[in-house]
């Protein structure tokens, strides 16, 4: 592993029979990056998520994570979010919240006791005054909104203390005004928990406005007679600060929006 990488994929193909989904992509991420994937649709987005999850492994390659290889499935290291709410609709809020670390640290069971149980329900109170739900932990799912069910699903990835956050479209249901609170949030736990973030997003001014830098997937291989054959690699790879090229990211922005139409 490279000296200070904290997330590295070397040489990493995915392919599912004759599709090539993703082809030769190697990158690697430092601890407490917040790092941005854009690209058109079928680019390979969603798939790269997996594979940093192990819910899926590459065809070929590797990816390590702190220098050990990423296991099979999620584990306490990863936590993800995804665009549609993972909560459950029979448990309130607080319990949505302790069953996360029953399911982390009683993996049969699913389930704590005794004094174990009420650190769990602190730990977990904690967790949604982190979010601002405090007031609502006996509520259940269907009768929050959709920004507070969101932030109920990040109090949920959270709990296991992950050091990498997989975010796959976290936002894309929400109305502007709470995305723009949801963008404060995620920025506010990114930097007060240190963690290691990527982010899958359509919204390239999203993309601006949160990360620490941009991936841009594509493909820049094509062959009309097979249009599977080849996967998208990193096309742009770019800082997200003061330093960062205007023009470059002007050239992204022409050509992520060329792509969407």
């Amino acid at each position: 592993m490279s000296a200070m990488a904290f997330l590295e994929l070397d040489k990493v193909w995915q392919r599912y029979g004759d599709h090539v989904v993703l082809e030769g992509v190697s990158l690697t991420l430092a601890e407490r990056e917040f790092c941005v994937v854009v690209g058109a649709s079928g680019a390979g987005k969603s798939t790269f998520l997996k594979l940093l999850l192990g819910t899926e492994r590459p065809t070929r390659g590797r990816i390590t994570m702190q220098g050990e290889s990423i296991s099979t499935g999620p584990d306490g290291r990863r936590g993800v979010v995804f665009q549609r709410y993972s909560v459950f609709s029979h448990l309130t809020v607080l319990d949505n919240v302790v069953l996360a670390l029953d399911l982390r640290d009683c993996r049969w069971l699913a389930r704590t006791f005794g004094t174990a149980r009420r650190k769990a329900r602190d730990a977990a109170r904690e967790m949604l005054s982190a979010v601002g739900l405090s007031a609502a932990e006996d509520r259940y799912p269907e009768e929050l909104s959709g920004g507070m069910q969101q932030r109920l699903a990040f109090a949920q990835a959270l709990m296991a203390q992950p050091r990498l956050l997989l975010l796959d479209e976290p936002f894309g249901a929400l109305d502007p005004g709470i995305r723009s609170d949801m963008h404060q949030l995620v920025r506010r736990l990114w930097q007060e928990l240190g963690l290691t973030i990527v982010m899958v997003t359509h919204e390239l001014k999203e993309g601006f406005a949160l990360g620490t830098r941009l991936l841009v997937f594509d493909k820049v291989r094509h062959d009309p007679h097979a249009p599977e054959a080849y996967g998208a690699k990193v096309t742009y790879d770019l800082p997200l600060n003061r330093n960062a090229s205007a023009a470059a990211l002007s050239e992204v922005r022409a050509k992520f929006e060329n792509g969407r139409r």
